[in-house]
């Protein structure tokens, strides 16, 4: 049996995956713009409307008992958005909603 070999036809991989090596720039390249998922709108909304039903404003004390309050941790399913998440999210997602 050999290796199928022709010369009339274009082949590329299918898969270039294999053909990067591990420790390409690209593939930091890569990783840095995917990033990590974002978090889900409606958690983020929850979270808000919640922290201002407690008198919470501050994007960092929202963050905070996100990680230290029973409540938060329940609301937002044990994720953890940091402070400028939050933040963003707030001025950039929710502007209008809170106006």
């Amino acid at each position: 049996m050999y290796i199928q070999y022709t010369m009339d036809q274009l082949c590329l991989p299918m898969d270039l995956e294999e053909d990067i090596p591990q420790n390409h720039l690209v593939r930091v390249v890569n990783a840095a713009v995917n990033g990590r998922d974002s978090y889900h709108p409606k958690m983020l909304t929850k979270v808000i409307i919640y922290a201002y039903t407690q008198q919470i404003y501050s994007s960092r004390q929202i963050a905070k008992a996100v990680r230290e309050n029973i409540m938060f941790m329940w609301i937002a399913g044990r994720q953890r958005p940091d402070f400028r998440t939050i933040n963003r999210f707030r001025s950039e997602r929710m502007k209008t909603v809170l106006e």
